[in-house]
């Protein structure tokens, strides 16, 4: 049995009581587990799971694939606070977006988790401002050696150019959510 702490990314219905939980840790980086049973009433598990909470995790390691089984979870920083807002989730979920289009699955991603627990973090507490995104983008592109550090201004660019990939479509709805707040 493995043990580390990880945010909940996300998740996806597996039959009928059963959770895909996707996660992403500084040591194992982006990971899938299954939640047996999950969305049973009686289930340890059942409302733990929750988008962008950072848990402590035990789970067993896939002899064969990229799929984890979850064992248990419990609540290291739940960050209640991200539903005070629609644009509170929707800047997490850009952020969140972002890492998975940028990291490798199963690769440590120290930096990259400790930059995401400080952009969650902030929107637990306040609503999301332009300076977040393009903070969190210029510094997501420095960490992956895209961009010079402290060069500013190009980091959405570079990431998109990067990686051949268009930037979630969350951008385009939290640039305007912001515009109308």
């Amino acid at each position: 049995m493995e043990k580390t702490e990880a945010i909940l990314i996300g998740r996806t219905r597996y039959a009928e009581t059963s959770l895909i939980v996707q996660w992403c840790s500084p040591d194992l980086g982006l990971f899938k587990t299954m939640a047996k049973g999950a969305l049973r009433p009686k289930s340890p598990l059942n409302g733990v799971l929750d988008l962008f909470v950072s848990a402590e995790l035990r789970f067993v390691r896939s002899k064969s694939g990229d799929l984890h089984t979850l064992a248990e979870a419990r609540w290291t920083n739940p960050r209640l606070g991200l539903r005070a807002s629609y644009g509170r989730v929707l800047a997490a979920t850009y952020v969140v977006k972002l890492i998975t289009l940028v990291a490798e699955t199963g690769s440590p991603i120290p930096e990259i988790h400790e930059l995401l627990v400080k952009a969650l973090d902030y929107l637990a507490t306040k609503d999301p401002v332009p300076a977040l995104i393009t903070r969190f983008e210029q510094r997501l592109g420095e960490l992956l050696g895209i961009i010079p550090e402290g060069e500013t201004g190009m980091a959405a660019a570079a990431i998109e150019d990067s990686f051949h990939r268009k930037l979630p479509v969350q951008r385009r709805q939290l640039v305007d959510w912001i515009a109308k707040h």
